[in-house]
């Protein structure tokens, strides 16, 4: 079994430090969970392992012989493997080429891609993780998010010369995934364990890491402040931990009733993906719609934000037309934050400021064509300071914060006016538990006051803890609306099968 020790790591960033002479040891045979809130130091950490950021002080041993931790190629000849949390897919090469990405492609008399292997051999990856209905021929942007993770994965599965990986390190895997693709994540995890090779995992989700990890280790604020056998600790110790404060409730309890007024309401409505859409949202009440994989749930709330072009069917925001448009739904107070954040939601390059206030722009204009920076400025840092945004300032470029502050940047988009209906898409998908505390708050005050929230999440703890009904899916169409009240889990799941 493979070791490797690393001790006495630190780095700082223009003097500020990121790591503070933090010690781990990555045990072949052994799945390690890495948990800390966003900007503990945990992607500082991988990035020094995987060789793309230099450490100011390190002693890293692999077997007990020292080794430099200096190149990208270095941790890549030394048996390491990345899944990184973010999708870095080529989407306009096929699913055969993202898994061989950086590998020499095997060719045909030496002049000519032999794509019968490529495919081959791609094909073989993804059949360790359980995967037969990806067609390794199709262009990557034709799949879903779940399925372009999934090829990801089995990129790191695939190596041309036949060697076999000692380290394998998944940065929040599970976070584009449905319940049953990551059920086949975790069974390949377990292989990879089981085969002698040491798997850091990184991950937000709670019940994952207590389920699937064998060691945990915790930092916070660059520093480690528990490391212990998951089997000898428990979530709220890790909790207490990462926050350093403790949790009596992770989410905030309702404390008024819902509305009687309906402020939104679909009748009838289908579209070309979806059928039978038919409720009604009371103002405050939030409504989660639920379902197994890509059984509608998203396009739910795509027609709610226009982005869907119905084909039957009614649509009413108060006593008037609901927008059919995303500009118009912005306009009318509708704020939507989609499940792909750096994808569909931000523009990566551009600063907080401009992101905080892009669909309103109009409002914030000093005449028909003339920009008022002054207001963009004053608007985004007071939506700033509501969802306890932690940038360098209103001018840092979004690319630049972490993935918790990248979302309470759509956040305080949503908040340049009060809305009307808020439209959530996997709202703490790859955030931290302390952001994703501040994220609830955020929507139960929305709720208070008023707002209603129509909402989806694979994870169904949240979806029960936040919503008052879930909307079932099957198959496109509208099953069910159930209430949300003393269900667990279990029985969620439950009658989402039976529907």
């Amino acid at each position: 079994m493979h070791t490797l020790s690393i001790r006495n790591l630190s780095k700082s960033f223009a003097g500020s430090p990121a790591l503070i002479d933090v010690d781990l040891e990555l045990r072949g045979g052994e799945i390690h969970a890495l948990m800390g809130e966003n900007g503990a130091g945990k992607s500082t950490l991988i990035r020094i392992l995987a060789g793309v950021e230099s450490a100011d002080t390190l002693v890293a041993k692999k077997d007990g012989r020292t080794v430099p931790l200096n190149s990208a190629q270095y941790a890549y000849d030394a048996g390491f493997r990345f899944i990184h949390q973010e999708l870095n897919i080529v989407p306009q090469l096929s699913a055969a080429e993202n898994i061989s990405l950086g590998l020499p492609y095997p060719m045909r008399f030496g002049v000519a891609v032999d794509w019968r292997k490529l495919n081959d051999r791609a094909r073989q990856a993804l059949s360790r993780l359980g995967v037969s209905h990806i067609d390794t021929r199709w262009q990557a942007a034709r799949f879903n998010t779940g399925d372009q993770m999934l090829i990801k994965i089995a990129s790191c599965l695939v190596d041309a010369e036949g060697r076999t990986a000692d380290l394998y390190v998944f940065d929040e895997p599970t976070a584009a995934l449905t319940g049953e693709e990551s059920e086949k994540l975790f069974q390949v995890i377990a292989g990879l364990r089981d085969s002698g090779a040491a798997v850091l995992y990184v991950s937000h989700r709670m019940n994952e890491v207590m389920r699937i990890c064998d060691r945990v280790t915790v930092l916070r604020d660059g520093r480690k402040v528990l490391s212990a056998p998951v089997a000898e600790t428990g979530k709220e110790e890790i909790i207490v931990a990462m926050t350093g404060r403790s949790v009596a409730e992770i989410y905030p309890p309702r404390s008024s009733a819902i509305g009687e007024t309906v402020v939104y309401a679909a009748s009838s409505v289908r579209t070309d993906t979806v059928s039978d859409i038919d409720f009604e949202l009371r103002a405050g009440e939030i409504l989660g719609v639920a379902g197994l994989a890509n059984a509608g749930q998203s396009e739910v709330l795509r027609i709610v934000m226009g982005l869907a072009e119905l084909r039957e069917g009614q649509l009413s925001l108060g006593h008037r037309p609901a927008p059919t448009t995303p500009s118009d739904a912005w306009a009318a107070g509708i704020a939507y934050i989609p499940k792909e954040r750096r994808r569909e939601g931000l523009m990566l390059q551009m600063p907080v400021c401009d992101n905080a206030v892009l669909p309103h722009l109009d409002d914030l204009r000093r005449m028909a064509f003339l920009a008022n920076r002054r207001a963009e400025l004053a608007s985004a840092q007071r939506t700033a300071n509501d969802v306890k945004l932690k940038a360098a300032g209103l001018l840092q470029s979004v690319y630049q914060l972490s993935g918790g502050n990248q979302q309470k940047v759509l956040f305080a988009r949503a908040l340049g006016k009060t809305p009307a209906v808020l439209v959530l898409d996997e709202p703490t998908r790859g955030v931290d538990i302390g952001a994703k505390f501040d994220i609830y708050s955020l929507v139960r005050a929305l709720s208070e006051a008023g707002c209603p929230v129509i909402m989806t999440s694979t994870d169904l703890s949240e979806t029960l803890g936040m919503c008052d009904r879930v909307l079932i899916m099957r198959d496109g169409a509208q099953q069910a609306i159930i209430d949300a009240e003393g269900l667990a889990p279990a029985d969620l799941l439950g009658r989402i099968y039976a529907s």
